[in-house]
């Protein structure tokens, strides 16, 4: 599985972080919660067996501060186009 990127991208998380993957987001501007999107392209092999296990695990990086709200989905979310 391996981040895309996609037309509304305004930010790139890690970029310069050899450490990370570079990962390409969409920060909605005005919004209260800092809500971000990420998008991910599952590879063949992943995407079968996704399908026959419907299981996904979601790993995160907390360094130890409180977890904050996250959601995995299909559909793609609403968001005006931008470039960088």
């Amino acid at each position: 599985m391996k981040p895309v990127d996609f037309p509304e991208v305004t930010a790139i998380i890690a970029k310069n972080q050899p450490k990370y993957l570079a990962l390409p987001a969409y920060q909605f501007e005005d919004d209260p919660e800092g809500l971000t999107v990420f998008c991910w392209r599952l590879t063949w092999a992943e995407r079968i067996k996704l399908f026959y296990s419907g299981i996904l695990w979601h790993q995160v990086l907390t360094f130890r501060k409180p977890l904050q709200p996250q959601l995995l989905q299909v559909d793609k979310p609403k968001m005006p186009p931008h470039s960088l």
